[in-house]
């Protein structure tokens, strides 16, 4: 088989986890906003941390590949 699941995963998690990340970081300043999770940017935290997964992901598919058996 030619397609390995990680491959969408990562750039899923990646794209999502980037884009909230941004968000973020622009809304850092913004303590309104935060006022309702005590003041924590979750935005930001989970946005590391779903990028972090994505990228594991994407390596797992780059460094896990099988190499095809020999005849």
């Amino acid at each position: 088989m030619g397609l390995d699941i990680r491959w969408p995963i990562g750039l899923m998690f990646s794209l999502v986890g980037a884009l909230l990340l941004i968000y973020g970081a622009a809304t850092a300043s913004d303590v309104e906003m935060y006022r309702h999770s005590l003041g924590i940017n979750i935005n930001l935290i989970w946005g590391v941390v779903l990028l972090v997964f994505g990228v594991a992901m994407l390596l797992g598919a780059i460094f896990g590949r099988d190499k095809p058996p020999k005849p």
